[in-house]
């Protein structure tokens, strides 16, 4: 299979993704449509796996299934370890669910960046900034139309902050401070944030895979 020019349906409806996943994509010659596009209706996929890969590979395949091509899908979230890895795979609902991370609300439904963000600092404003390590995890299947599906986990470490800093980005990019700089996600270029964020990570994973798949 040649990557140039192979179009890709991304399964989010999230345009954060989606552009960021574009920018980071079309270096390798692939092109991302949205759902929209190619035409899928607005289903919702529930995401009740226990695990970003679970929650990540039955998005791609749902979607998938429904259009009959190469899908992508990202299950992602932010990890922190003053918490026990909370909020994780809840990451986009976090807000609307109790602190011990009860739903209380239909899975899937996501809550407001800000509300999210502001909850996060709440539960760590306790701790102090050495103990406010975590990471941003990300987990990118490609689900063929054969069935068979490729799965690449990326992270990156960093500190979590106690208050926003800058506008860039989306979600919790503005409380985090990657290893190794002194800005968070929300204050970094997109172009640099492209090259060392989680899921950039996970997309030279999966490129990496799909080269030796295809041989």
């Amino acid at each position: 299979m040649d990557l140039q020019n192979q179009i890709i349906v991304a399964a989010t409806r999230n345009e954060h993704k989606i552009r960021e996943i574009d920018q980071i994509t079309s270096q390798f010659g692939m092109k991302i449509i949205s759902r929209d596009e190619a035409g899928i209706p607005p289903v919702e996929i529930v995401e009740d796996g226990t695990t970003f890969e679970e929650n990540s590979y039955k998005k791609a395949y749902e979607i998938m299934k429904l259009c009959g091509q190469i899908t992508i899908a990202d299950d992602s979230g932010i990890e922190a370890d003053c918490l026990g890895g909370a909020p994780g795979i809840y990451s986009a609902r976090y807000a609307a669910m109790s602190d011990d991370l009860t739903e209380d609300q239909a899975p899937g439904e996501d809550s407001d960046d800000k509300d999210n963000n502001r909850k996060l600092i709440r539960l760590i404003s306790p701790f102090p900034y050495e103990e406010r390590t975590g990471r941003f995890v990300s987990v990118i299947t490609m689900v063929f139309p054969d069935g068979s599906h490729i799965t690449a986990r990326g992270t990156v470490e960093g500190h979590i902050l106690l208050e926003e800093h800058g506008s860039g980005g989306f979600g919790y990019d503005p409380l985090f401070v990657p290893e190794g700089y002194d800005k968070t996600f929300g204050e970094l270029p997109a172009e640099l944030k492209n090259q060392i964020s989680h899921r950039a990570n996970a997309l030279k994973i999966l490129r990496q895979k799909l080269e030796e798949r295809l041989g």
